[in-house]
């Protein structure tokens, strides 16, 4: 079977499972947009792995900011994709965190190609922005939310198949008419390339970090996210008792909002961009205490995937995020703590937090703790199983592919 794993944003937990459906004997390519920046997973093959990791739209940009010029260049991204595919010529697709306008031009091109293809749904983006339009977002964006629906939905019926992340999503696809389509499976973190390491490791030295307690968050700050209520966690913790000092891994709009926070509220801050993925377990490691944020309107249809990997890091996380969202569940499940993203929450987190930090057994005890409950999540057995089952299942009786040790037919084109 020839599949195409194109996952938009380069998380880690996509590129394992194409590395899984490549140990499978499957052939794959996995792709993912090279203008958007953000923390990437391991992108490159390593010895003995068949994958093809090939980036679309190198030397193109996004404009995060401004929500006309993006919906024009994900266009523009669009047809760079629809010109991959077309070389790639995949037996199936399957398509993960993909902006709207990009998804629908996909659709029709595998629609006309008689392609087939999985949705691998990670957000309801029409619902996010209509909860957002009004707020954070002008309410002409209601407008922009009715059709960023119609494309979801569109792409959604064209579909052979939809994985969901939470059953959150099947009230949605019971609205669409595609709920019939769907199945749940949960994210993941790479657990042999997430692992704990040492608190005080080589990062942590040449960061300056070794010699005091951190409050970490490291990745995406955007709508679904209150910037300033990160340094304003930090600042309550300090007015606890606990010196410690704010760092953030991030790089675009909410970067200038965190630092001239940290310079009203006078939070010690580490502001540093994204790291190399290698660097990633000592990144987490480095934090103390790991910090969630996630928007009330933004949390029944979006799971931070930083929060999967905080936990296969083995460190203990405060989330300031819907009780609902499924990452909380997990959070608690692990021993953190977890209120909504209010100001009227950061007494309770920055006590609980305060209590913490002064006590290292109980850091290591809750550290263990997350590893142990990530270690019995995250099996990537069961979800590539799953996976290869459902790609199986939406591809032409002419491509049956080789599958778990039994021949059958197959095309040219594919193994």
């Amino acid at each position: 079977m020839r599949v195409l794993v194109f996952d938009f944003s380069g998380h880690p937990f996509q590129a394992q499972l194409s590395r899984e459906l490549g140990r499978r004997g499957h052939d794959v390519t996995h792709a993912w947009c090279d203008a958007y920046v953000s923390g990437h997973g391991r992108l490159e093959a390593g010895p003995g792995e068949t994958v093809r990791f090939e980036p679309v739209s190198v030397g193109r940009t996004i404009a995060k900011t401004s929500y006309l010029r993006r919906s024009l260049q994900e266009l523009r991204l669009g047809v760079d994709l629809v010109r991959f595919v077309r070389r790639a010529r995949p037996d199936v697709v399957l398509v993960s965190t993909t902006p709207v306008p990009m998804l629908v031009m996909l659709a029709a091109t595998l629609w006309l190609r008689r392609t087939p293809w999985v949705l691998w749904h990670q957000d309801v983006q029409a619902v996010a922005v209509a909860r957002l339009a009004g707020t954070k977002l002008s309410p002409i964006f209601g407008a922009l939310a009715r059709a960023l629906e119609w494309g979801e939905r569109w792409g959604s019926r064209r579909a052979a198949a939809i994985v969901v992340i939470t059953e959150a999503f099947r009230s949605v696809h019971e609205k669409w008419g595609t709920a019939d389509k769907v199945t749940v499976i949960p994210n993941w973190a790479p657990l042999d390339e997430i692992s704990p390491r040492p608190r005080d490791n080589d990062w942590a030295v040449t960061q300056g970090l070794d010699e005091e307690q951190t409050l970490l968050y490291s990745g995406t700050l955007g709508l679904k996210h209150d910037p300033e209520l990160l340094v304003e966690l930090a600042a309550a913790v300090r007015a606890q008792g606990t010196p410690v000092r704010l760092v953030v891994v991030n790089e675009g709009p909410a970067v200038p909002v965190v630092r001239a926070a940290a310079a009203r509220l006078s939070v010690p801050l580490s502001l540093l961009p994204f790291q190399p993925y290698a660097d990633l377990p000592d990144v987490l490691a480095s934090g103390d205490l790991l910090v969630v944020l996630l928007e009330q309107d933004a949390g029944e249809f979006s799971v931070p995937s930083k929060t999967l990997s905080y936990l296969a890091a083995g460190r203990p996380v405060l989330g300031l995020m819907p009780p609902e969202n499924l990452a909380a569940g997990l959070v608690l499940d692990a021993g953190g703590f977890i209120a909504p993203p209010l100001r009227s929450s950061l007494g309770p987190a920055a006590l609980w937090a305060d209590q913490v930090l002064r006590d290292p057994a109980r850091l290591a005890q809750l550290g263990a703790e997350s590893r142990l409950l990530a270690e019995k999540e995250f099996a990537l057995e069961g979800c590539a199983d799953q996976f290869e089952s459902i790609l199986d299942s939406v591809l032409p009786t002419s491509v049956l592919p080789f599958r778990r040790g039994r021949a059958r037919p197959f095309a040219l084109s594919g193994k």
